[in-house]
C-alpha cells in the first residue's frame, strides 16, 4: 500500500473519530440536563406546591424557606445515619457466621432512624401549619388529604 493512500485513510479515520467525539459530547451534555426520572417534566417542586396551595405571602414564603432548610438538614443527617447502619449491617455478611444479635441491633437502629425521618416530616408540616393564617387553615386541611400522594417519591420500578 502506498504511503499516500495509507495517510489518506488515517486522516479520514481521525476526522470521523473527531466528529463522533464531538457528537457524543454535544448530545451527551444536553442529555444529562433532562429532569430526573422521579420528577416528570412539568411536575412542580414540593415548595411550589405548598406556596401555591396555601397562598403564602412574601413573608410566609421567607419563613417557609427557613423551615425547608432546617428540614433538609435533618433529613440528610438521618439518611446518612441510615446509610452508615446499613453498611455496617451488610458488612456482617463478610463473616462466616452472621452475628444474629448484631444483625437485629443494626436492623432496629435503621428502623429507628426511619421513624425519626417520619417524625421530622410530620413536624415539618406542623410548622407549616403554624405559618398559616386563619383564612389559610382550610387550604392546609385540603392539602393534608393529599400529602402522601403529593410528596411520595415515585421511583421507577426495576425489572
Amino acid at each position: 500500500m502506498e504511503k499516500t493512500k495509507l495517510l489518506t485513510i488515517a486522516v479520514i479515520g481521525l476526522l470521523l473519530l473527531n466528529f463522533a467525539t464531538l457528537g457524543f459530547l454535544f448530545f451527551g451534555v444536553t442529555k444529562g440536563h433532562q429532569p430526573p426520572p422521579d420528577r416528570p417534566e412539568g411536575r412542580p417542586k414540593p415548595r411550589e406546591i405548598i406556596i401555591e396551595r396555601l397562598h403564602f405571602d412574601a413573608n410566609q414564603q421567607k419563613e417557609y424557606g427557613k423551615l425547608i432548610e432546617w428540614h433538609r438538614g435533618e433529613i440528610k443527617q438521618l439518611e446518612d445515619s441510615i446509610r452508615v447502619s446499613k453498611n455496617e449491617l451488610y458488612l456482617l455478611l463478610n463473616d462466616d457466621k452472621v452475628d444474629e444479635k448484631a444483625k437485629v441491633t443494626l436492623i432496629d437502629k435503621t428502623a429507628l432512624f426511619q421513624r425519626q425521618i417520619e417524625a421530622t416530616h410530620f413536624k415539618h408540616f406542623e410548622d407549616i401549619k403554624k405559618l398559616c393564617k386563619p383564612e389559610q387553615q382550610e387550604y392546609f386541611n385540603e392539602l393534608t388529604e393529599e400529602l402522601g400522594r403529593l410528596f411520595s417519591r415515585n421511583k421507577p420500578k426495576r425489572p
